[in-house]
């Protein structure tokens, strides 16, 4: 009886907390929307004060000083104000996870050794509570990953705004996720035993996978496989495999996997990934720095390691992008642009900053064409502020996802309202 007690409360618990956010999407304007008089931020060049942007149908039409504003374009005044390409949260579990405490709003892991047939974005919940929040300081896009034993399946980099995940859906099968088995050389043979059957079936099911198209191609008889079917794209080298790896150990081990299966990787973690720059420049490996806001990653390191790392790959030629996924986790993604705050407090030009939360996320992401700055072409992912939105007194004011106007309420802003409410009425006593 207590057991069954326990369940309902924990049922009731959910019920409460994972409910349909109130925000409606947007919808796309019917004429193009002009805004004017703002500082712009195209990131892929200098800032532009007193400037103009037009977009229409969900692209950037134009960007400019001396910019022709369509006759019938909705014009939005923003004088004093900043715009900026959306940020993008380089990994994450937006949609997949709600209450860390609650295991059944949990949904990004399968069971199961090898998934490469699943996808994240097919999964993606469009109305979680965490997305309007996350929008809030200027996140307007994230990947969205799964989580899991060696594969894990594939990473889909969504927008913060829709009804269905089809709505979200910028890249479904941005990166395949990776897991790969390493041993250190403090453990015990067991471990090291284990590690390296682990490895081995990994490097089976890979070779299983590039022999799947002949046999399939030279006997029609031949069973279809859907793991083996989504596992084409990676291992041919157009889908990156995205591996966490933060000691040299791990890092070397897991280049020299990606080189012996000839595979494209994207590294995330990265701890000690200055001492493997040329390693890493070697192979044009990027890197996805998980965090800025964590501690030194080992007893002899500086404490303010981890805030200088970003200015160190950038002085050594290293590509990367910077995450919070290592330290905020996924309901608080929204602090993105405070670790990159961070970065430049500690030796990170401010221009540089913002590229590594845009642009860069989106090159190593392979998006670029649609959206990391603000170019004639793009998708109108972006946002005005009344600052810099890597300070915190920052407010965005407004916000377009694909051209189409984001309601910047949440559940965190009405709790502020009716709290703020609550001591306007004791003050009017």
């Amino acid at each position: 009886m207590v057991r069954i007690l326990s369940s309902l409360v924990l049922l009731a618990g959910f019920a409460n907390s994972v409910y349909a956010s109130d925000e409606i999407p947007g919808s796309q304007p019917k004429t193009p929307i002009a805004i004017t008089h703002a500082v712009i931020h195209p990131v892929t060049s200098g800032v532009i004060e007193d400037a103009t942007l037009v977009f229409d149908k969900g692209k950037i039409t134009a960007v400019g000083k001396e910019v022709a504003i369509p006759p019938n374009a909705v014009v939005i005044d923003a004088k004093g104000q900043h715009l900026y390409p959306g940020m993008i949260e380089a990994h994450s579990q937006i949609g997949l996870t709600e209450v860390a405490s609650l295991r059944p709003s949990h949904d990004f892991r399968e069971t199961g050794e090898f998934n490469p047939n699943v996808s994240a974005h097919v999964a993606v919940n469009p109305d979680s509570e965490l997305i309007p929040v996350t929008r809030l300081t200027g996140v307007l896009a994230a990947l969205s990953a799964p989580s899991g034993p060696r594969i894990a399946g594939n990473g889909s980099l969504i927008v913060m705004d829709g009804w269905t995940y089809e709505d979200m859906t910028v890249s479904p099968s941005a990166v395949m996720v990776v897991n790969l088995p390493v041993s250190s050389p403090s453990d015990n043979k067991e471990r090291k035993d284990a590690a390296k059957k682990e490895l081995e079936e990994l490097e089976e099911f890979i070779e299983k996978s590039r022999r799947y198209p002949e046999l399939r191609k030279s006997d029609a008889n031949w069973p279809y496989d859907i793991r083996l079917e989504a596992m084409q794209d990676f291992v041919n080298g157009k889908q990156p495999m995205l591996v966490e790896a933060d000691t040299m150990q791990e890092i070397e081990s897991a280049v020299a996997f990606s080189n012996k299966h000839k595979l494209k990787m994207i590294l995330l973690g990265g701890s000690d990934a200055a001492m493997c720059a040329d390693l890493l420049k070697k192979f044009n490996i990027p890197v996805i720095l998980s965090s800025v806001h964590r501690l030194p990653a080992h007893r002899h390191d500086a404490y303010d390691a981890a805030y200088t790392l970003p200015a160190r790959l950038k002085e050594l030629g290293v590509t990367f992008c910077i995450s919070g996924s290592a330290r905020e986790e996924t309901w608080n993604a929204r602090n993105l642009p405070y670790h990159a705050a961070t970065a430049v407090g500690f030796g990170l030009s401010q221009e540089d900053a913002l590229a590594s939360v845009t642009l860069w996320p989106a090159q190593i992401l392979g998006v670029a064409d649609r959206m990391g700055s603000l170019e004639v072409g793009k998708d109108a992912t972006l946002f005005l502020s009344t600052g810099n939105p890597m300070e915190t007194a920052t407010q965005v004011s407004k916000a377009y996802i694909l051209g189409k106007p984001v309601d910047l309420q949440s559940k965190q802003t009405r709790l502020y309202q009716k709290y703020q409410s609550k001591y306007e009425q004791l003050q009017g006593r």
